[in-house]
């Protein structure tokens, strides 16, 4: 049906659902009048970045105004900020898996309670990257995890739950189509590495903590490379788990910055 589905039995017996890192609920807004024609949602993490992603698609669709004055539709709230151009929604994630995590259950909700249709999922952003020239504009085709296998690790009361992290391949291949339009950026399909922490966990050599040699670094990254991966962020794993599960189409576009 191309609807969002939610994955909880207990949401149907709620009286009210409350969004509340969104600052947006079911009684207290009406979702479907406000969402419900939505079709592609673009996340990133840092609020300004997607604010001016709201900006360009403003410019880009021919909306009315100059789209300088797009309101932040998350605006009660410090956690994340939300901006809508037309049919497409940019909202901002923060870092990490847990800033994502919440981010994503409650904009789930969201798009199934305003009964949205056919939606598209994006991630944009910056990202290591790894043996390619800066700049470059990789497309996910798997997110892995830090043993290189792709699923995503959830600690659920006392179980350790498992999840798929694969993503939509027709889109990823539509994506790397449409990047034949814009020759200055050099385009690539890949894997995605998602860590837990940028530093240590990403073998970085200037944390305030660092328990492994130069050379191990340096043979770790390259185990990586020969898997497949192209490069490394911390959101990739669970953006996929949670949008293959609830029937969104989702991709990870990222530029690495290294």
């Amino acid at each position: 049906s191309g609807l969002v589905h939610v994955k909880n039995p207990y949401l149907d017996s709620m009286e009210e659902d409350v969004l509340y890192h969104l600052d947006l609920g079911t009684k207290t807004h009406n979702l479907p009048a406000m969402f419900g024609d939505i079709k592609f949602v673009c996340v990133g993490g840092s609020p300004n970045r997607m604010r001016a992603f709201a900006q360009f698609m403003h410019k880009e669709l021919g909306l009315a105004g100059d789209g300088e004055d797009l309101a932040d539709i998350c605006a009660g709230t410090d956690r994340y900020a939300m901006y809508r151009a037309g049919p497409v929604l940019s909202i901002s994630h923060g870092m990490g898996i847990p800033s994502i995590s919440i981010m994503l259950h409650e904009l789930i909700k969201l798009l199934h309670h305003a009964k949205c249709r056919d939606v598209t999922i994006i991630r944009i952003g910056t990202s290591g990257g790894l043996g390619i020239e800066a700049g470059s504009v990789v497309i996910t085709d798997t997110a892995v995890d830090s043993s290189f296998k792709p699923r995503f690790e959830q600690v659920v009361l006392d179980d350790v739950v498992v999840r798929s992290t694969e993503l939509d391949t027709d889109l990823t291949e539509e994506l790397l189509a449409c990047s034949k339009e814009i020759p200055d950026f050099p385009t690539l399909i890949g894997h995605t590495m998602c860590t837990y922490d940028f530093y240590e966990g990403q073998g970085r050599l200037d944390g305030a903590l660092c328990s492994f040699s130069s050379e191990k670094k340096l043979e770790y990254l390259k185990r990586a490379y020969d898997a497949g991966v192209r490069n490394i962020e911390m959101e990739s794993t669970a953006f996929a788990a949670l949008c293959g599960l609830c029937g969104l189409k989702g991709e990870s576009s990222l530029t690495p910055a290294l």
